[in-house]
């Protein structure tokens, strides 16, 4: 098996720190664009798409800054966390992605975030 590749993306949202951060963290908010369906049983959060399901452990959170998960079943030290930043200036609010994918895969990985994001954004009313 290959080593995955860590990669990361920035996405400027049109939405306040404490919004954008429901939309991240909880089941409810993650569920209205990253999955079909989200529940959680403490740190675990299963995520359903049409007739697949994974699971991911939040392993760190901070409330209006970030969250961080795992999925279970990857047996690597490989996470993906959607960090939280504002621009100390301008106070343009970024969505930070970081993430982690197989050489060959990464292009389609960036794509999939993109679409999701872009549904975000949708949801939230951002341009």
């Amino acid at each position: 098996m290959n080593d995955k590749v860590k990669f990361e993306m920035e996405f400027v949202i049109h939405a306040s720190p404490q919004l954008l951060y429901q939309y991240i963290s909880t089941p409810s908010g993650l569920s209205e664009w990253y999955a079909d369906n989200v529940n959680s049983r403490g740190e675990t959060f299963t995520f359903i798409w049409n007739d697949s399901e994974e699971r991911a452990k939040m392993l760190k959170r901070k409330s209006e800054e970030f969250v961080k998960f795992a999925w279970t079943e990857n047996e690597d030290n490989s996470f993906f966390e959607m960090r939280i930043i504002v621009d100390e200036i301008t106070k343009d609010v970024s969505l930070f992605i970081t993430d982690f994918a197989e050489e060959d895969e990464v292009d389609e990985a960036k794509m999939l975030w993109e679409n999701q994001i872009s549904d975000l954004k949708q949801v939230l009313g951002s341009k």
